[in-house]
């Protein structure tokens, strides 16, 4: 008897551990997720009181976070975030940094908003299982990061209608799982990426200085162009520099023969004087002749 009841006492305890293991998980997932909302509502613009007018932490209920606008949980009864929809809401502000917290976030859409300044460097660390990343029609600026091929969960990136600059980064052609990737009417420039995948759907439309792939063949780009100017001014500059140095010693060796004429002569009369005296000699002998 004894033993069956120290072996039920044992089981219990096991069974009471195992349920606070599993409440503590879930507190601290739903601490971290509840962090990450109020980041997110602190740190942007809402002109329009989309998210003031929903976002309410006043409330210790599992799962009410999944009752706020753009907000799908995992499941309704607990307080993780499954995707953030905050499209088209008037929002402002720069990237919210604040999501990090939200770590088990599969998709965020941004579009149709008023963020402005640069997508962060290190966005893959930010959302780093994400699925879907939409920012379209917003007034980032700036260039794409390259972390963003650290996303490898990506099956849809959209960075279209925005300001950005620069290069498209050729390691985003090594996210295998793109299937579509759109990052028209900005102001890139140069090559696009390859996908390895072969199958993404790709919009590079009203990007001037986009070339590469179905775009057509690049030019020589304006780095090359910089350098072969750099090189003609450098020719330039050393046949200028060669002609001057020349001038330069031709100065110096006139003028020196001026001096040593000057030093043998230092009056100047040298041609006077032999004049003179040939003068004089032919009028000695003039004079002689006459005399004879």
């Amino acid at each position: 008897m004894a033993l069956v009841l120290s072996s039920w006492i044992f089981s219990v305890d096991v069974f009471v551990s195992f349920l606070l293991l599993i409440s503590c998980g879930i507190v601290y997932g739903t601490e971290t997720d509840i962090l990450c909302l109020k980041n997110i509502k602190n740190s942007i613009q809402d002109p329009n009181n989309y998210l003031t007018s929903s976002w309410n932490f006043n409330n210790n209920t599992e799962g009410y976070i999944c009752r706020f606008n753009g907000v799908e949980c995992w499941h309704p009864d607990e307080n993780r975030v499954l995707n953030l929809k905050l499209s088209n809401m008037g929002l402002k502000g720069q990237f919210p940094r604040g999501i990090i917290n939200c770590s088990s976030l599969t998709g965020l859409d941004l579009s149709v908003n008023d963020f402005s300044g640069t997508i962060p460097e290190d966005i893959s660390s930010l959302v780093a299982f994400v699925t879907s990343l939409d920012l379209s029609s917003n007034a980032f600026s700036g260039e794409i990061p390259v972390s963003l091929s650290n996303c490898t969960y990506l099956n849809t990136l959209k960075l279209n209608q925005n300001r950005l600059t620069g290069q498209i980064p050729a390691r985003l052609g090594t996210l295998a799982r793109i299937k579509t990737f759109d990052v028209s009417d900005n102001l890139l420039t140069g090559p696009v990426p390859n996908f390895t995948d072969g199958h993404a759907t790709v919009n590079y439309a009203n990007n001037q200085g986009l070339c590469g792939g179905s775009l057509g063949i690049c030019k020589a780009t304006s780095s090359s162009k910089s350098n072969t100017a750099v090189i003609a001014g450098a020719a330039v500059g050393a046949v200028t520099l060669a002609a001057l140095g020349l001038g330069v010693v031709m100065f110096f060796f006139v003028r020196r023969a001026a001096y040593r004429k000057k030093e043998e002569d230092p009056e100047g009369n040298k041609w006077a004087r032999s004049l003179k005296g040939t003068k004089g000699i032919k009028a000695s002998y003039i004079l002689m002749h006459h005399c004879t």
